[in-house]
């Protein structure tokens, strides 16, 4: 199943000129080589690095049901930054334990100047661990030569059930720590 995770023949990555189904570009490799999705996500966890997938209008849509944000997770994907969600998809991925976040009004990847080869550091993540859902987080995008795009994304944690799955690593994190709470 994880495998089958953005498999859709309909996908456009888009650090791929014309190429259509689950493949993208393995950074952990030299020159960046084209390699099924799956494959270049066991090589970013094997170096520990979190993954996140931008997106443009209605991200998800079509794949709401709970396997499109488990294998989301075991990807190693922590954060979606898009333009827009389907809602039910977004319900899953925070259910799955990542952050759904969205470009500012009328922005979006392109509009940005992202490309998808950046380096994200998404500040405020922190404050959800604390109790606390900012409105936004701030998104610092580092390019290899070192210029940065920064912006202020949408936290799309909708409401306090919502922040309490996410804060505890997802909905089944919850409930087991909300059992081991009641047997105590």
């Amino acid at each position: 199943m994880i495998r089958g995770t953005f498999a859709n023949i309909r996908l456009q990555n888009q650090l791929l000129d014309g190429v259509s189904g689950g493949y993208t570009r393995d950074f952990t490799q030299d020159g960046g080589p084209q390699s099924f999705i799956y494959d270049a996500s066991v090589n970013y966890q094997k170096a520990g690095i979190p993954l996140v997938v931008l997106g443009g209008k209605e991200y998800g849509s079509g794949s709401s049901r709970d396997w499109a944000a488990k294998g989301t997770v075991l990807l190693g994907v922590k954060a979606v930054i898009t333009e827009s969600f389907e809602r039910i998809h977004r319900s899953n991925l925070i259910g799955m334990g990542v952050v759904p976040l969205q470009f500012p009004a009328g922005e979006s990847a392109k509009s940005l100047g992202l490309t998808g080869t950046e380096v994200f550091d998404i500040e405020g993540i922190e404050k959800l661990n604390e109790g606390v859902t900012p409105p936004t987080m701030h998104v610092t995008a580092t390019k290899e030569d070192g210029d940065t795009i920064e912006f202020d994304a949408v936290v799309r944690i909708d409401t306090p059930g919502e922040a309490d799955y996410y804060r505890n690593g997802g909905i089944l994190q919850y409930v087991l720590r909300n059992m081991l709470k009641a047997d105590a």
